[in-house]
């Protein structure tokens, strides 16, 4: 059993594309998909693997404190087997980004999203001063919103839903701003827009933008011969937008080897989180398509308890 728990935010900075291989359907690479609610999903083993990357080009790969806390690489002659001191869940949906009339777009979520986060909040050992307000047919959002318009109404892509005060979203909204958006300079404009545009969708208005209103892109691939399109070389490709957050539990017990063989600074829970830890503010490449951009992204942990 886990000793130690941290939450970690991970902010799209480029889109991401958590792929779950090919399909049958329209889309040829789709992304990810939780099974029950249908939302985008990092799964755990693509973050683990991307940390542990971080980790190999910052202290090599055949550093000790790697081995025990992401577990052995035997591909690389590792022979003595025990599983890592490091535990990670799959990364989660929080915020999603859906084009506005005004303001651009609206930081979208959920009551039910808002829910299981405050849930994996507690296992983290984390309290927060917010509610989860109740669940409504109507947007809810601050008074300051500024994706409403002068009659209380909120255009998000082509549909139009009716606005619905809720003094409990400005909570929610100043508690991201301040917890789960990067802290860096950079970040001023998105902590402020998270404060007036976070907006509380129904809950099958959510899941439908979550599974409609993903970046779908045509590619191709050119002939080097004839220039031109090869034939049947057209597909179609999903990735999560840039600005949505997405968050993982971090859990950490004790390395799983005698207290002999024990790395000095590596040597309980605490030691293992610390390590971990050394990724906050830190931006790494998740998901696939790397050579174009994609999946560029800030990770930021929740503080202490």
């Amino acid at each position: 059993m886990f000793k130690e728990a941290k939450v970690m935010f991970i902010y799209t900075e480029t889109s991401l594309h958590c792929g779950s291989g090919t399909s049958l359907g329209v889309i040829d690479l789709p992304i990810q998909r939780e099974k029950y609610t249908d939302y985008p999903v990092c799964q755990a083993s693509g973050i683990k693997g991307v940390v542990r990357e971080w980790f190999d080009n910052k202290y090599g790969e055949r550093d000790s404190k790697i081995k025990y806390t992401f577990g052995p690489d035997f591909g690389r002659g590792d022979s003595e087997a025990h599983a890592g001191a490091a535990t990670f869940t799959d990364g989660r949906l929080l915020l999603f980004p859906v084009r506005s009339l005004n303001s651009v777009f609206a930081y979208t979520t959920s009551v039910f999203a808002l829910s299981r986060l405050r849930r994996d909040l507690e296992m983290a050992g984390e309290s927060v001063g917010w509610k989860v307000p109740a669940e409504s047919d109507k947007i809810l959002g601050v008074s300051e919103s500024k994706v409403k318009t002068g009659d209380n109404k909120v255009v998000l892509e082509e549909y139009t839903f009716d606005f619905q005060l809720d003094e409990g979203v400005k909570a929610i909204a100043e508690w991201i701003a301040s917890n789960a958006i990067p802290q860096g300079d950079e970040y001023n404009f998105w902590r402020q827009k998270v404060k007036t545009d976070l907006i509380i969708l129904p809950e099958d208005a959510f899941g439908d933008f979550v599974k409609l209103s993903t970046e779908v892109q045509a590619r191709i691939r050119i002939n080097n011969d004839t220039k031109t399109v090869d034939k049947g070389a057209l597909f179609y490709e999903e990735a999560l937008p840039c600005d949505s957050l997405l968050y993982s539990v971090v859990m950490a017990h004790d390395p799983a080897c005698d207290n002999a063989k024990r790395p000095t600074d590596l040597q309980d829970s605490t030691d293992v989180m610390k390590f971990v830890s050394e990724i906050k503010s830190k931006r790494l490449q998740f998901g696939g398509d790397a050579t174009i951009g994609k999946g560029i992204v800030n990770v930021n942990f929740l503080n202490g308890r």
